[in-house]
């Protein structure tokens, strides 16, 4: 009997040096299905990325012979799949260099294995969503529901009325859904380079989107706030 052969799971680069973290998290993702490799040092990232291209990479920042933020400037010009960093505590600063470099989104250390997958659950789904988007001129977000071409945002159906900067802001938020978007992305893009500095901006906006889209949540649910470091606009849970 034929049996139609399923396709594989998913591959994933572990760059780690630390060979608890590595025995750790390789263990939570192979009993989770994926299929793992590991690298130790930067070049053998390097080498590893460019032979086998695989779904995602998992990057400590702290490498023995090359800085994790020069990796990815290497990697990034020719790999496209998601890159999640590894950043110890109070490295707040390194988090938002990541991301300003091309990472997808961070896990701190220490972490558990629910958030571990939960993460990379999310980075693959929304890599997915890219890979099949061809310039959308609709978004749905739970209750959230945008369509760019009117300008016109609905909120459980009932449409919400943003200003011309709100809008311009989520719609930043909505192409980059479920990853962390850096403060100074959101103003660079929003109100132009001069103004990369000015979060006040930014905490004024964000505070209007949420009243006008989560009005009377006790916490948000949507747009989430990743302290020092950006926003993010979260799928909600089934």
């Amino acid at each position: 009997m034929n049996e139609q052969a399923s396709a594989p799971s998913p591959q994933i680069l572990l760059v780690e040096d630390d060979p608890q973290v590595v025995k750790f998290v390789r263990a939570a993702l192979e009993a989770a299905g994926y299929r793992v490799l590991h690298a130790a040092t930067g070049r053998q990232a390097m080498s590893l990325v460019a032979q086998y291209m695989p779904e995602l990479v998992l990057l400590d920042l702290g490498l023995p012979d090359l800085d994790g933020l020069q990796l990815l400037a290497q990697i990034r010009p020719f790999y496209k799949a998601p890159v999640l960093v590894l950043s110890a505590r109070g490295q707040e600063r390194s988090k938002v260099d990541a991301l300003d470099a091309g990472a997808d989104d961070y896990l701190t250390k220490p972490f558990g294995v629910p958030e571990l997958l939960a993460r990379l659950r999310v980075a693959l789904r929304h890599a997915a969503r890219a890979a099949s988007r061809s310039d959308d001129l609709r978004f749905e977000c739970g209750p959230l529901q945008i369509d760019f071409q009117a300008r016109r945002v609905t909120l459980a159906g009932e449409e919400v009325k943003l200003t011309a900067i709100e809008f311009k802001l989520l719609g930043v938020l909505a192409r980059e859904v479920d990853k962390v978007v850096t403060q100074r992305q959101l103003l660079t893009e929003v109100w132009g380079p001069k103004s990369a500095e000015q979060s006040h901006y930014l905490r004024v906006y964000m505070t209007h989107i949420r009243r006008k889209l989560e009005p009377g949540a006790p916490w948000p649910r949507l747009f989430v706030t990743e302290a020092g470091v950006g926003y993010r606009l979260r799928t909600p849970e089934p």
